[in-house]
């Protein structure tokens, strides 16, 4: 694994293959704004990507692909759970004010009755791959983003990227071993089904987009899929909607005079992208009979400390009963999950990882990518939390130490060179519920990101992972 394919090629090869692989993924559209106009398309550069397609084994490949559909059944029964969100959250919310306010909306849609009556999920859970010590390899969960889950436009088109590299190098049957992946397709078939469900033909989907978004083109992929269908997407901030939204007295939600089926959050999901007026604008989104994706109680089952309970014995059964298979290849994924409640689990909990640093990772709730908490950070911070309450709205997980490999991460104004890497896997679910029944559950493609062994932590959009291809073996 550790050679992959560094070994076919000198230096001043790399120089030039790196050169082509570049202007391919100009040419199929693998872009990105830049960082210093992110709110304008005049000056674009390729998102960062990997020289070569990364080896995964293609067993855990195909397990990754087979829960995901128990994943996504997973998230919906808790968001339909209202008395175990609010057990489990119940610590979290007094000391985390982000989760806290996530959850007032909650409460408040629950009290007034949930307008909505079609649910639409799409999600992407992402793994990494343990290395054991009898040297195989075992599928484990990071996470599961339930909001604005990024990058099935680019994955789309990266395969082409790849392709093209082991066609010049004349690996024609390796190029062909490349897996074809269209997760915006399958999103899109989503967003229209919703849209479809609400039953009013001439309702748009109101995608909420930041300000200054540099992956506009990733999102741009899902809008033209839509529109091949002929569905209309607008694209407005939660400030336009605070100024122009309205409900009726169905609580219908209308944008500017138009009735909106679907809203698709392309924002929201960390503390800094809310004003009391960007809650405002939330509240009134959620109380509309509109299709959120996610609503508010899936975008708080996507928490991790919920997460963190879902390994509790008992949790999953009570979840999904009568579905033992489910449970089990569910079960399979999770690697150790500590809760940091006050009192005895959670001093346990804080004792083992002070005792054992590098074996833990340290997390807050949140998501976006550069906020977990590793090594000699992760002691300093637990030294400074173990006897405060403000604990609890972190949880313990243990570290994945997967095996590491040699590819070239291609970035605008870095170097061509070999460097050290581990991947993480996502793939994307996609679910549809009327009333109580799930009409769509599927999974719909993958997105391999790939990191240099020192980045502990963080995404593409943060900066530190970069887009790749699973070459399976």
């Amino acid at each position: 694994m550790a050679t992959g394919w560094g070994s076919i090629l000198r230096d001043e090869q790399l120089e030039e293959m790196a050169r082509q692989a570049v202007d391919r993924a100009l040419a199929e559209g693998v872009l990105l704004r830049t960082s210093q106009e992110p709110s304008s398309s005049d000056v674009v550069s390729y998102a960062p990507f990997t020289l070569f397609p990364s080896l995964v084994p293609s067993a855990l490949l195909e397990q990754a692909y087979a829960v995901q559909m128990d994943f996504n059944m997973l998230v919906d029964a808790v968001s339909q759970n209202a008395a175990f969100l609010e057990q489990t959250l119940s610590s979290t919310i007094k000391r985390d004010n982000f989760t806290a306010c996530l959850f007032d909306i909650h409460k408040q849609v629950l009290k007034e009755g949930i307008a909505q009556t079609v649910f639409l999920g799409l999600n992407r859970s992402d793994y990494m791959f343990q290395r054991n010590a009898d040297g195989s390899a075992a599928l484990k969960q990071i996470e599961i983003n339930t909001i604005s889950a990024s990058f099935g436009g680019l994955a789309s088109r990266t395969p082409a990227v790849h392709r093209h590299v082991l066609n010049v190098l004349s690996k024609t049957k390796e190029a062909a071993k490349i897996l074809s992946n269209n997760p915006s397709k399958g999103l899109a078939l989503g967003i229209a089904k919703a849209w479809e469900l609400y039953g009013s033909a001439n309702a748009l989907v109101l995608l909420i987009a930041q300000e200054k978004e540099r992956n506009i083109f990733d999102q741009r992929a899902i809008e033209n899929e839509l529109l091949a269908r002929n569905i209309h997407v607008i694209r407005r901030r939660f400030e336009d909607v605070s100024e122009k939204g309205s409900l009726d007295q169905d609580r219908r939600l209308f944008m500017d005079g138009q009735e909106v089926a679907v809203v698709y959050f392309r924002d929201g999901y960390m503390p800094s992208q809310y004003s009391p007026q960007n809650w405002e604008a939330r509240l009134l989104l959620e109380r509309s009979c509109a299709v959120k994706c996610p609503d508010i109680a899936t975008q708080l089952a996507g928490t991790k400390k919920v997460q963190q309970e879902l390994s509790r014995m008992g949790i999953l059964e009570m979840l999904l009963p009568g579905q033992p298979e489910s449970v089990a290849r569910l079960r399979a994924t999770f690697a150790g999950l500590y809760s940091l409640d006050m009192g005895e689990e959670g001093d346990l909990a804080i004792a083992e990882a002070l005792a054992a640093p590098s074996q833990f990772v340290l997390k807050p709730q949140r998501e976006g990518g550069g906020n977990n908490l590793y090594g000699e950070e992760m002691v300093q911070a637990l030294e400074r939390l173990k006897e405060s309450e403000e604990r609890a709205s972190y949880i313990l997980m243990e570290k994945i130490e997967a095996e590491p490999f040699g590819n070239c991460l291609l970035r605008p104004g870095s170097p061509v060179q070999v460097v050290q890497c581990i991947s993480e896997l996502g793939i994307f679910g996609v679910y549809v519920r009327q009333g109580k029944t799930l009409v769509m559950n599927k999974h719909v493609g993958h997105l391999l990101r790939t990191k240099a062994m020192e980045h502990a932590d963080g995404g593409v959009a943060a900066g530190v992972a970069v887009l790749d291809n699973p070459y399976p073996v």
